[in-house]
């Protein structure tokens, strides 16, 4: 369990990793974004290198980010179901929901991306507007981001098997949150 406790920490370590990596991505997309609003609009010119630069950037926040949204538990969920159970009902629900839907669904994107990309590489395939980017350096994100979630779902899994064998905490619990309990009184100063 050792093992498995330490690959959940490195799994973990790497996404947070990448997530406060992608925050900057999200202030390269809005500068190139009102960049090329105000040259198209101020200069009455554009260039299609930029367009697809800007949504090449919100492809990667979107796909790089998604296991450091998982690791903060911050995918939309169905708390209205899952808010009435107990902790350990939260967590059999959230082992079945990974071990049965994300990580198969994951891995069958990655596997079906993955050619989609090594093609697009070796064709050197470039965009077909004019004065467009090459391509697969986007294609590579789809693989690179359902890797990165698939990983966190396996760290996710790994820490409700050993919440519910009694090694772990509870992981659904945020950091500093006491679920209601009564602070300590304060002693003497």
């Amino acid at each position: 369990m050792a093992f498995l406790s330490g690959m959940s920490r490195l799994i973990d370590a790497l996404n947070e990793r990448i997530g406060r990596l992608v925050y900057w991505l999200v202030l390269v997309a809005v500068l190139v974004s009102s960049g090329n609003a105000i040259v198209r609009y101020a200069l009455n010119t554009s260039s299609n290198a930029w367009l697809e630069l800007q949504w090449y950037l919100y492809a990667a926040v979107f796909l790089l980010s998604a296991g450091y949204t998982l690791l903060r538990n911050e995918h939309v969920r169905i708390d209205l179901l899952t808010g009435r159970l107990s902790p350990r009902g939260q967590a059999w629900v959230d082992l079945c929901g990974g071990a049965l839907f994300l990580l198969p669904l994951a891995a069958l994107i990655l596997w079906l991306s993955w050619p989609m990309f090594v093609e697009s590489y070796i064709r050197g395939e470039m965009s077909s507007d004019a004065g467009g980017l090459i391509r697969w350096p986007v294609k590579l994100l789809i693989p690179v981001g359902f890797a990165l979630l698939a990983l966190q779902g396996l760290s996710e899994c790994i820490k409700r098997v050993m919440f519910l064998s009694g090694r772990g905490p509870d992981p659904n619990e945020k950091p500093g949150s006491d679920h209601g309990a009564v602070p300590p009184l304060a002693g003497p100063a």
